[in-house]
């Protein structure tokens, strides 16, 4: 595996996934009862904007950048309470980087760690190595969560369900094949026909229509209920461009994620670029 995350951390796509990922913590924190978090391909967990890697690209100019900047204020929503929602997200943000100048990302396990009560916790699992090495790092001092040197898929396999039989699953592969788009909806069915009930959050990379498309009629053809999709595009679809969407497709998604995804993607999307393009829609309803 040669993916390195570190040369997109903080991209368009990261804000879209980790603040979903924010709005699914908000919902389990509301029931008293403890839940886990699952993180499949969870990386290096925290990473410098200003390394070498980051400004390779600079992806995060275009990303994160844009987002801290526009931050709401207290008191100052301008977008019909969808600034407002990313509030946990942004909070996550912040505990990175307490001067207020943006220099640090959180990686899904320090967005997620930021959200967890005592009672909850979360796996981290990534089998790059010095990706592993530096997540153990981020990690250690929690007890709350434990980081493992584990390939992802294997984890999915393993750690479903949880003790705690509340939680999400995030499953956030590098998409370095594009066989990940066919393991995606198969390691997906065999971890719900473990854990049904689990929360699920599938992401995805959009650069041509054809690989997201296939992968939503495999997994309509699953048989699953309860699939809610959303997508932000900064461009229309096209393989030259490369990304140039974000999706991500959730399982069994809390009671009224869905208004918040339909407030929050459009102030999102405003804030990325004023071409952006929102999509939020049942492919199957819940029973």
């Amino acid at each position: 595996m040669n993916y390195q995350h570190a040369f997109h951390a903080g991209n368009f796509a990261d804000v879209h996934k980790h603040a979903v990922l924010a709005r699914v913590l908000i919902h389990l924190r509301n029931k008293p009862a403890a839940f886990r978090v699952i993180d499949t391909h969870a990386g290096a967990a925290r990473y410098d904007l200003l390394a070498q890697e980051a400004t390779r690209g600079g992806e995060w100019h275009d990303g994160i950048a844009k987002v801290w900047a526009a931050r709401p204020t207290s008191g100052d929503d301008r977008s019909g309470g969808g600034a407002a929602l990313l509030t946990p997200y942004l909070d996550a943000v912040a505990s990175l980087n307490p001067g207020g100048s943006l220099r640090t990302y959180p990686g899904s396990p320090l967005v997620a760690l930021a959200l967890l009560r005592p009672q909850d916790r979360l796996i981290a699992c990534e089998l790059e190595p010095r990706a592993a090495a530096l997540l153990q790092t981020a990690l250690r001092r929690d007890r709350r969560a434990k980081a493992l040197t584990i390939d992802g898929w294997t984890a999915l396999g393993a750690y479903v369900p949880p003790k705690e039989r509340r939680g999400v699953v995030l499953i956030d592969p590098p998409f370095e094949e594009a066989a990940d788009f066919t393991r995606l909806s198969s390691a997906l069915v065999a971890a719900h026909r473990k854990w049904p009930t689990g929360i699920y959050m599938l992401w995805y990379p959009i650069k041509e229509r054809d690989a997201a498309e296939a992968l939503v009629r495999r997994l309509k053809r699953t048989g699953l209920a309860g699939l809610l999709r959303c997508e932000i595009n900064l461009a229309p679809p096209a393989a030259a461009l490369g990304l140039t969407g974000s999706g991500v497709i959730l399982v069994n998604p809390p009671y009224k994620l869905d208004a918040d995804l339909g407030l929050l993607l459009p102030a999102l999307g405003k804030i990325l670029s004023p071409q952006a393009t929102i999509r939020t829609d049942w492919l199957v309803p819940a029973r």
